[in-house]
């Protein structure tokens, strides 16, 4: 199944973080947060002006991007938990970062 989003939305996968930290010490599944870091998956064709035209998104497919912590709308999609949410729920984008699993 192919999924595109409408307008100024975008569809994130959440990116995993380090199960351990700085000093070596393993957390837990049950106590660690949700990642608020991700990757963009597909994006909307923009947002819509007054006068008709379509304003195309700042992000595109394969930026790494941060949004809070309880951003966007949860779905499953293809077995696979993902996001969508508006461009404005968006924190910012990483640069230079190397992907993460």
């Amino acid at each position: 199944m192919k999924f595109r989003p409408l307008h100024d939305r975008v569809l994130v996968r959440r990116v995993e973080q380090e199960e351990k930290t700085a000093g070596g010490i393993i957390i837990p599944d049950t106590a660690q947060e949700k990642p608020m870091e991700g990757e963009i998956i597909a994006v909307g064709s923009g947002t819509h002006r007054e006068d008709g035209t379509v304003a195309p998104l700042d992000v595109k497919a394969g930026d790494l991007v941060l949004f809070g912590k309880w951003s966007g709308t949860e779905v499953k999609i293809n077995g696979e938990d993902l996001l969508i949410m508006k461009e404005s729920d968006l924190l910012g984008v990483i640069e230079g970062a190397k992907k993460k699993k």
